[in-house]
């Protein structure tokens, strides 16, 4: 690379220490007002700039690959998933794409365990009450949920995130199962007390709580769709801070509409949209994608952006370069 400060266009503010380092070390350029760029303003940033830095709410596209420019090498994305952009596009066009893996592990796996809590003890029903003024006192049998230990929590995706809520879920007294595209290894298994399902139908036929803790791919589109949703118990609940895709949203409505699960807490939603029908459910706990709503996990967010790009920049492979296939 040249020995010129690298043009990086960010498309949305980040936290203030990590601006501030990216004006230190290249020639950086924010949006100015904290909103997803446009269609048009995305492609003028990738025909100018040696380095975007996106965020998952900004679709990169082959038809957005296609219009970069000569110079854009390095799209450094500020997020895990990577789902958003069109990898294999931008390596033909040897563009690198690199992602900040491993930071909000833990944010995201306690967000996990707060909603499996939120929807099982019927949290944001007591403080729905509580806000509306309507509570009367405690009563026996009013506002009864559920106890967690000893139910059967079933993982689907067992990486990084899958393994930090087992850890927390054996603490609650969980009883762990999962689901992966490979089988741990026995050690791994052991230490977080994971039983292993080869079948996936299988294991959300027996599980209490669902979490849903894989990445969206072609493969996991809609993984959970309407006929195996329909083989978990109706006294069942779905937790999802992954992806939205993996779930068919509206098959999810339809089921919880009709009683035959107990209930869903959500943090993502299929494409970015809501079934209004969730809104008004008692028993769905919808949270605005909040799962890696740190302040210590953001800007560690924007420390992997800045040491992919700096990487880059002295003329090295970004460490955290993405390669296609293999998330």
């Amino acid at each position: 690379m040249p020995s010129e400060r690298l043009s990086v266009v960010v498309t949305r503010r980040l936290p203030e220490p990590v601006e501030a380092r990216m004006r230190e070390l290249f020639d950086v350029r924010f949006g100015e007002a904290d909103r997803p760029m446009s269609r048009d303003e995305l492609a003028e940033a990738m025909r100018t700039a040696d380095v975007l830095v996106p965020n998952l709410r900004d679709r990169i596209d082959n038809t957005l690959v296609a219009q970069a420019g000569p110079r854009l090498r390095l799209i450094a994305n500020y997020g895990a998933g990577v789902d958003h952009i069109d990898i294999a596009t931008c390596r033909q066009r040897g563009i690198l794409v690199s992602n900040t893996p491993g930071v909000v592990t833990d944010d995201t796996a306690d967000m996990a365990m707060a909603l499996i809590l939120a929807v099982t003890r019927r949290i944001p029903e007591g403080l729905s009450r509580m806000q509306s003024e309507d509570w009367e006192g405690w009563a026996p049998a009013d506002l009864n949920g559920g106890r967690i230990a000893g139910r059967r929590l079933g993982i689907l995706g067992m990486g990084r995130i899958g393994r930090a809520l087992a850890l927390r879920a054996n603490a609650f007294g969980m009883q762990v199962h999962y689901h992966n595209r490979r089988r741990l290894r026995e050690e791994i298994e052991q230490e977080h007390k994971a039983r292993y399902w080869e079948s996936l139908d299988q294991m959300v036929a027996r599980v209490d709580v669902l979490s849903i803790n894989c990445p969206h791919t072609p493969s996991t589109f809609h993984l959970m769709n309407a006929r195996r949703l329909k083989l978990m118990k109706p006294e069942a609940v779905i937790v999802n801070t992954s992806r939205g895709e993996v779930i068919d949203q509206n098959a999810l409505t339809r089921q919880l509409k009709a009683g035959e699960l107990a209930g869903a807490g959500l943090d993502v939603y299929e494409f970015g949209q809501v079934n209004e029908e969730l809104r008004h459910m008692p028993n769905v706990v919808m949270l605005p994608h909040m799962g890696s709503a740190t302040t210590e996990g953001r800007i560690e967010m924007g420390e992997k952006v800045i040491i992919n790009v700096k990487t880059f920049s002295d003329g090295h492979r970004p460490p955290d370069q993405v390669v296609p296939g293999s998330l």
